[in-house]
């Protein structure tokens, strides 16, 4: 069995084939622009017209050196941190020495003072720009931390341990081969909740997780459990963040099928549309139970873990229609090699 390990996250750079962080440098490097023209012009007229026509030069240096980045991102993922930024900066400052070579004018109306000038300002909004992706990620850090620590209440809830053990013992007599199985699957569950929150896992491997913990709630649940399982068109080789789907598939037995009293069912459906992955699991909706607070818990943490793996190219929604509660999940379609 693998030991857990304390994880030691190292600094990275930003995707730069993402369109929340393509969207964050252009607009990061428009207000240094701008805060540069303000900050050299008396008043917010001169300031706007003077900015105006600095962009029409900032807007053909920074796209080129957007689609150099885009084109570079995947080597630049391997390379270590601090010899990835100073390829970024030095990208920064070949564009920048380019621009202003081709627009020399247009670059004057940003900074005064030729082309060193030029090469210190690009040099800046590179390292702020990259300093501020730093910073994100670092404060998005505690909130994978966090959401390991309320795992165990929002995710595997000690009333599914405890019930799960009394099936096990209820088993060892009469079918101890089966129980030897659940515990090998409560064991992987578990190996999954300890394991790196900032790893990709395959999404065949994700599925494998979820159908051992649908067998383990199978065991406990009996007939009043049934799941509909629609993966036909899931790609097995994408990729995505681990325990993404298994919290969900947990919510859909705690809220619809634990609050039924007859056999109740849930649908489990994973797709590729194009470049894209969606995810769908409902389950019957109670009206008169409301809803729970963990619940919301676990799709806030799904979220946000989304939102650092994805940036703004991911979403999760949630609905109630026809009796039915359905979340959602759509996530960019990414394939490749896992490390070690």
């Amino acid at each position: 069995m693998a030991s857990i390990r304390q994880n030691v996250y190292p600094d990275a750079l930003p995707d730069f084939r993402n369109l929340g962080v393509i969207a964050r440098i252009v607009i990061g490097a428009h207000l240094f622009a701008l805060g540069v023209v303000v900050y050299a012009e008396p008043g917010w007229a001169q300031a706007l017209e003077r900015y105006m026509r600095a962009a029409a030069t900032l807007e053909p240096v920074l796209l080129a050196s957007l689609m150099a980045l885009y084109a570079a991102s995947s080597w630049l993922a391997r390379l270590p941190y601090w010899l990835g930024c100073g390829v970024v900066l030095l990208v920064a400052l070949v564009f920048a020495a380019l621009g202003h070579t081709l627009f020399p004018h247009g670059a004057g109306e940003l900074v005064s003072g030729g082309l060193p000038r030029v090469l210190a300002l690009a040099a800046m909004t590179a390292a702020i720009l990259l300093g501020y992706f730093r910073l994100r990620v670092r404060a998005y850090s505690p909130a994978l931390a966090e959401a390991r620590l309320q795992a165990l209440q929002a995710r595997i809830r000690p009333h599914f341990l405890f019930n799960s053990l009394n099936a096990v013992l209820s088993l060892i007599r009469r079918d101890p081969q089966r129980a030897e199985r659940t515990l090998e699957d409560l064991a992987d569950l578990f190996r999954e909740l300890m394991a790196d929150g900032r790893r990709f896992v395959r999404l065949a491997d994700e599925i494998g997780l979820l159908e051992r913990y649908a067998a383990i709630e199978q065991l406990r649940l009996g007939e009043r459990l049934q799941i509909t399982w629609e993966l036909d068109g899931a790609p097995s080789d994408a990729l995505l963040p681990p325990m993404v789907l298994q919290p969900l598939l947990e919510n859909a037995v705690y809220h619809g099928i634990e609050a039924a009293t007859q056999a109740s069912e849930i649908v489990v459906r994973i797709e590729r549309r194009g470049d894209r992955v969606l995810a769908r699991i409902e389950n019957p909706y109670h009206e008169a139970k409301p809803a729970h607070r963990g619940n919301r818990m676990a799709l806030e943490n799904i979220r946000e873990r989304l939102r650092l793996f994805f940036d703004a190219e991911a979403r999760l929604d949630s609905k109630v229609e026809a009796g039915r509660y359905r979340v959602e999940i759509e996530i960019p379609y990414k394939s490749g090699r896992l490390p070690g």
